[in-house]
């Protein structure tokens, strides 16, 4: 069950594509379920420090007084290795500072508003219960009392609405601020300066109430709250944004707290004795070790490390995963977040404004071939669109894959009626990469050499730094000509992965019925068919005017040690994949270290 064969796709396509549509329309549900109420006698949050914490009551109890499973390890062998990328570009533990400059085990010092679950449910998280009024556009999420941060501060309303503030301000020039544009009222003006950061339409009304205001109509706003990262409104008056990245100053609402942190060496948080939240943890520590993403097998081999992500196996080190017994039956794949490598273009600008250029290069590279030779059938799809089979309103019948079919013949014509024959009078162009590991550059040369042998062009892979990358790629007017990258969902509905397409999306492509299309479907709650059908058809536009050349869609996975346990993914989910995926933070409340 921890892994698909082929045989095993088909089915899981026919069964989950109905259940992934009934999910996007209850995404948007008005009202969530209300998390059990507190016991009157539950103790409120106190401003004890969290050393006073009580200890364990014995070797197999954890801090918060639970008992470990019957296999497992003593609560202090429950330490956990992982692998951080030491060529990564990162400065914060903090998703609200810099989104694509976070250090490995971030996001563990808070909670988000919601969760999903490992099939993709939204569930409660630090909000218990969440309503829309009958305006449809003010939301109000009710945080769950008694929720405290680790130096016993409460956690409030107020926190997140510092936050957002910090997000909008465009002094702060967040790389992440076009996720919320057109969606939360009047971010886009904050974030453009033309009004105070106090008129953002996310509002404490109290310590325990929340009030997020969207522009208009947006059913999907609870799934997108899995982004809702909190920092503390105090810490952040105090020491400012990066107050996480040193243990003296560093606070956590999350399951775990900084310890240590030695950039390029070692990182250390430690379970968080005055967590209230959802996830307390079994793990009594995570370690996470600096070193290349080529030397994590290595590293994994030799029990360095506990478990590794699917994105630093090389085609030959999945060969020797999947022949070895005991590691084929730890590599457990999943769809983490439906993600789609692909190519991106500035199509206002030479040479990419021509609508054949761009159709020359979609038909010029054999993706079969580059999964068969460089991915590996076990790490990704053919890709011709952007929704993942499986995905919400996605192409699951291959409808699509004429648009951007690999045939070299119709792909040189394309380039000769855009005005060069043969690739002559071409301009050479430059493929930035994203920062991307040893692995991931061969796709995408493979891609560009297929292209070039294809037109007779010359493109040269040049790999960013991935700041660099993303302020390059967010830039008005972009300063990406051509390049490659990858998205995966933020919530599931076709309005995420599409929306990044708007015209007011990340990407430089403008298309006035695409647009259209995605933002009436989107506000559309009674009508499932008609709004799967706007999608569709958005969707295809996207693939004939090629606003991106979609590459390869990613199968996820992780490789375990067998005494890494815990059923919130060594149990297949509903569609009998594992369910450690993105957004199933419930995960870190589950994992422990077996006997071994």
């Amino acid at each position: 069950m921890n892994k698909l064969v082929n045989s095993q796709r088909s089915r899981w396509y026919s069964l989950v594509v109905p259940l992934l549509v009934i999910f996007s329309l209850l995404l948007g549900a008005c009202q969530a379920p209300a998390a059990p109420a507190p016991a009157a006698d539950a103790p409120a949050a106190t401003e004890a420090p969290a050393e006073e914490a009580a200890a364990p009551a014995d070797a197999m109890t954890t801090i918060y007084g639970t008992k470990l499973p019957d296999d497992a390890a003593p609560y202090e062998e429950q330490v956990l290795h992982l692998a951080c990328d030491n060529g990564s570009s990162a400065t914060t533990f903090d998703f609200t500072v810099a989104v694509y400059n976070r250090y490995c085990l971030a996001d563990l010092f808070q909670d988000t508003l919601i969760d999903l679950d490992k099939d993709f449910n939204v569930v409660p998280a630090s909000a218990e219960s969440w309503e829309v009024a009958d305006d449809g556009v003010t939301w109000t999420f009710h945080i769950k009392p008694g929720l405290q941060w680790s130096d016993g501060t409460p956690l409030t309303a107020y926190d997140w609405e510092a936050t957002y503030r910090y997000a909008a301000d465009p002094e702060h020039a967040w790389d992440f601020t076009w996720f919320y544009a057109g969606v939360i009222k009047n971010w886009d003006e904050v974030v453009a300066g033309e009004v105070p950061v106090e008129e953002l339409g996310v509002v404490a009304v109290d310590d325990l109430t929340l009030q997020i205001i969207t522009k208009d109509l947006f059913p999907p706003l609870p799934g997108m709250m899995k982004f809702s990262f909190v920092m503390q409104k105090k810490a952040m008056e105090e020491h400012g944004p990066y107050y996480n990245n040193d243990p003296a100053t560093s606070v956590s609402a999350g399951p775990f707290m900084l310890e240590s942190f030695e950039e390029g060496k070692k990182i250390v948080v430690v379970a968080n004795p005055n967590y209230k939240g959802f996830r307390q943890p079994r793990l009594q520590r995570l370690e996470g070790i600096f070193m290349s993403t080529s030397t994590m097998f290595a590293a994994f081999q030799n029990g360095e490390i506990d478990e590794m992500g699917y994105g630093a196996l090389s085609p030959a080190d999945f060969e020797l995963v999947l022949s070895d017994p005991v590691m084929s039956q730890n590599y457990l794949r999943h769809f983490g977040d439906f993600r789609t490598d692909y190519l991106v273009m500035d199509t206002y600008t030479e040479p990419f404004n021509n609508l054949d250029v761009r159709k020359a290069f979609a038909h010029a590279f054999d993706r079969e071939a580059i999964i068969k030779n460089v991915y590996t059938e076990i790490k990704a799809l053919p890709a011709y669109s952007m929704l993942m089979p499986g995905f919400p309103s996605s192409d699951v019948d291959g409808k699509l894959k004429e648009y951007q079919n690999f045939d070299c013949d119709l792909a040189k014509q394309h380039l000769s009626d855009a005005g060069f024959p043969g690739g002559e009078g071409f301009p050479k162009l430059e493929m930035w990469l994203r920062g991307e590991n040893p692995t991931r550059m061969a796709v995408y040369q493979a891609v560009a050499a297929s292209i070039a042998e294809c037109l007779s062009v010359e493109i040269e892979i040049s790999n960013k730094d991935r700041k660099v990358y993303m302020d390059a790629l967010n830039a008005d007017p972009t300063q990406i000509v051509f390049g490659a990258v990858d998205y995966g969902m933020d919530f599931l509905d076709p309005v995420n992965m599409l929306g990044i397409w708007l015209s007011t999306g990340r990407h430089s492509w403008k298309n006035d019925e695409f647009d259209n299309l995605v933002i009436d479907a989107g506000k559309i709650v009674d009508d499932p068919v008609k709004r799967d059908q706007m999608f569709r058809e958005a969707e295809r536009i996207l693939v004939d005017d090629v606003g991106g050349i979609f590459v390869a869609h990613e199968w996820q996975g992780d490789l375990f040690q067998p005494y890494v346990q815990g059923d919130s993914f060594r149990e297949p989910d509903s569609n009998g994949v594992s369910g450690q995926h993105w957004g199933n933070d419930w995960i870190w409340g589950n994992k422990y270290i077996a006997k071994h």
